[in-house]
């Protein structure tokens, strides 16, 4: 969801510039000037605990990544010799944006993916063991933890287990995006060779 609302809000800020741009940017340093976790609270406190709100939650705190990550590249992109080429064969702007400009930013987005993926599962866990993600009977880790709260003088391997498989799941979601960059980008890997 995040992607979907962040890419094109960050393709339409990088092309047209000026005060698309500086609207969208603005627009998206508000969402950044809010941290996450509390932006994440007040949106489920309006929809109310449930799956589908800490979806929606987690999506709008993400949305500021991909529409920056976005613009970007789009900025980069948009002087190039064959968004020019384009251009000047009459090409459409919706063609260009589209057709041109995206299919060429696509790889640092597929990384960042990987990176969004390992944040929602860190805000989806902390809403949940404040009690306002996912609620019971639904599977949460984050419930788990919080569960595990009142077992911890007794029995401290309760709450152990989800924690680890968070840090596993977060830290290979890291890695994927590491191998995901290397692998799209292969100019990075030979610049740590040199």
């Amino acid at each position: 969801m995040a992607a979907m609302f962040g890419v094109p809000l960050g393709l339409v800020g990088g092309y047209f510039g000026r005060t698309a741009d500086a609207v969208i940017m603005r627009l998206m340093d508000s969402l950044l000037a809010i941290p996450a976790i509390l932006l994440a609270m007040a949106i489920v406190a309006v929809l109310g605990a449930s799956g589908f709100s800490v979806a929606i939650a987690v999506g709008v705190v993400s949305v500021p990544a991909y529409a920056r990550l976005t613009r970007a590249s789009t900025l980069s992109l948009k002087e190039r010799e064959f968004v020019l080429a384009a251009r000047s064969i009459g090409a459409g702007t919706a063609y260009i944006m589209v057709r041109t400009i995206l299919p060429n930013a696509v790889s640092p987005l597929i990384v960042q993916s990987a990176n969004v993926a390992a944040h929602a599962i860190l805000l989806e866990a902390a809403l949940s063991f404040l009690g306002l993600g996912m609620q019971p009977p639904e599977p949460s880790w984050g419930s788990i933890l919080s569960a595990a709260r009142s077992f911890i003088e007794h029995s401290p391997w309760y709450g152990l287990l989800p924690g680890i498989v968070i840090t596993i799941c977060v830290i290979a979601l890291n890695g994927i995006g590491a191998g995901l960059q290397l692998a799209l980008n292969p100019a990075s890997l030979r610049g740590t060779r040199e």
